[in-house]
């Protein structure tokens, strides 16, 4: 019982710090972390043991997943250059530069697991850093930032497992372990977009007959990332490379037809699980952080000078990631703006180059990839204690803890005076697709041949076609080339939308009180509020 309740108040928590980060202006991940440490506090005094590889299973590939669900395709490919730079081509700058600074400060430290700790240093977080800019980013940037946050978890992971097999058995080959990498990242890939399609099929199998209830469509969704993550594992893959491709694939496969009720739970579900699982990870670095501080302190004769050395030693650590993050980004970022000018791509060259740098250095955060990572570091190493585990820990804690201090600060300053304009390419990409939807709805009507019973029928027929086509023609006239045309659509469409939203308000009520009445029952109550909330939600959000 005492495991339920700590996770229910950990998910209390997540939700009232929510709240709290409404009120308070700070990012959420810092609010999480300062609740945590606050809950174990001694006079609250609670403590969660963590299991490490329990916890890398747990939360790394639903969140993994979910990134790459969300990911951008068309900008990811159109960006793969930058963000491949950024997530391979800089963690392995990373891991090299800061490994050999770590080994060199402390001593300690062995060197592979130096280079251990810098790759599970290098994935960002995207999530962190949109909360912290409030989607003030230029959009190219910020995809980019996606980008290297969804395949730098998965490169820097691969890189911090192959470190840690390292330290443990004490040899290491440059060339083999090279292809190594590559077979298991390619393998991770193949089994994730494999198993994704299969599941995908299935389900095409099952809607095929009749079998589209939306809650068992969703549990399949809820266990797909588990199954490609064990599966590759068991097969000498990339077990988060293969979350990862499972994520990107079933965007694709979301798109199957009679599976509008699916789609619309589905996204609740992962919405709700990304926030909790998200929220859990800040939290649980907050509760490690007293255990984490005595841990580190606890071989020496006296606490405050030591852990003022070690804090010191975190802002050293820190600050060289921050360097060698601008150093390549500056290299980098040079040439691919020479590369876009010289092709006639100049996408991000709106940006200052010198703040465009400085804004892909700062909004580095790292966050729940990283405390994930590290946590999972086996606790023993051959018979003995693995080295310096609590001492990773705390770094690794620090530097999440400074990265987020430094874009809270960071990134407002940077962003200040750039004027984000309308992305109009986007906004003429939705006006093309409702108006070209539109004319394909009415050209489908039009050639519609139906075969009434009788003439009554027919006229029916007609009628309500003709109340549908004009619908569609409304719509067209709300995304025509004119803009007084669209001026006039756009008042007529939310004066059309505030009527509705008070009609259907008035039947909510009348239905409350049909309720309190007793002349329905508990269940019809259910059903059509049901259908009155989603015809809310299609009206969207009215002014």
């Amino acid at each position: 019982m005492q495991t339920a309740y700590t996770v229910l108040i950990l998910l209390m928590l997540v939700g009232v710090s929510r709240l709290i980060g409404r009120v308070i202006p700070l990012p959420l991940p810092l609010v999480q972390i300062a609740a945590g440490a606050l809950l174990a506090w001694p006079t609250l005094g609670l403590h969660v043991a963590l299991d490490p590889e329990l916890f890398l299973f747990l939360f790394l590939p639903p969140l993994l997943f979910s990134d790459g669900w969300r990911m951008p395709k068309r900008e990811f490919w159109r960006l793969r250059g930058p963000i491949l730079t950024l997530a391979v081509g800089l963690v392995l700058f990373t891991v090299v530069g800061a490994g050999y600074f770590i080994h060199w400060l402390i001593p300690s430290i062995p060197l592979p697991v130096a280079f251990a700790l810098a790759a599970v240093l290098s994935p960002t977080d995207a999530v962190a850093v949109s909360a912290i800019s409030r989607n003030r980013l230029p959009m190219p940037l910020m995809h980019m930032l996606q980008g290297e946050a969804l395949m730098n978890d998965a490169s820097g992971l691969v890189t911090f497992k192959f470190a840690l097999v390292a330290a443990v058995t004490g040899v290491f080959s440059l060339a083999s372990a090279s292809l190594a990498f590559v077979l298991v990242a390619v393998g991770g890939l193949a089994v994730g977009v494999a198993l994704s399609w299969l599941v995908g099929r299935s389900r095409s199998w099952m809607i095929a007959r009749g079998w589209d209830d939306p809650a068992t469509h969703v549990v399949f969704m809820l266990l797909l990332p588990f199954a490609a993550y064990v599966l590759a594992e068991r097969l000498g893959a990339s077990g988060i490379l293969s979350a990862v491709a499972a994520g990107m694939m079933q965007s694709w496969l979301d798109l199957l037809p009679r599976q509008t009720s699916t789609r619309l739970l589905n996204r609740s579900v992962w919405s709700l699980l990304e926030f909790a699982f998200n929220g859990l990870i800040f939290l649980l670095l907050g509760l490690q952080l007293p255990d984490i501080i005595k841990a580190v302190a606890s071989h020496e004769t006296s606490l405050w000078p030591t852990l003022l050395y070690r804090c010191l030693d975190v802002l050293a650590i820190f600050l060289v990631l921050l360097v060698l993050r601008f150093v390549w980004v500056q290299s980098i970022w040079r040439l691919s703006v020479l590369m876009r000018r010289l092709r006639g791509k100049g996408e991000m060259t709106h940006v200052p180059t010198m703040r465009s740098c400085w804004l892909l250095t700062v909004g580095g955060v790292r966050g729940a990839v990283t405390l994930a990572g590290v946590l999972s570091v086996p606790l023993m190493m051959g018979g003995e204690a693995f080295p310096e585990r609590d001492l990773l820990i705390f770094i690794a804690a620090g530097v999440i803890l400074l990265s987020l201090i430094s874009a809270c600060i960071g990134l407002p300053l940077l962003l200040r005076g750039i004027e984000i304009s309308p992305d109009d390419k986007r906004r003429n990409e939705v006006r093309d697709a409702w108006r070209k939807t539109a004319e394909a709805a009415i050209h489908a009507l039009e050639i519609e041949e139906a075969k009434p019973v009788d003439a009554s029928e027919a006229a029916l027929a007609v009628e309500l076609k003709a109340r549908i086509m004009s619908e569609y023609r409304h719509q067209l006239d709300v995304f025509n080339d004119s803009a007084e045309a669209q001026a006039l659509a756009f008042q007529m469409d939310l004066l059309e939308r505030r009527l509705r939203l008070k009609a259907l308000r008035a039947q909510r009520l009348e239905l409350y009180n049909l309720s309190r009445h007793h002349q329905i029952g508990d269940d019809v109550l259910r059903e059509v509020l049901g259908e009155l909330d989603l015809s809310e939600a299609n009206l969207g959000l009215v002014k």
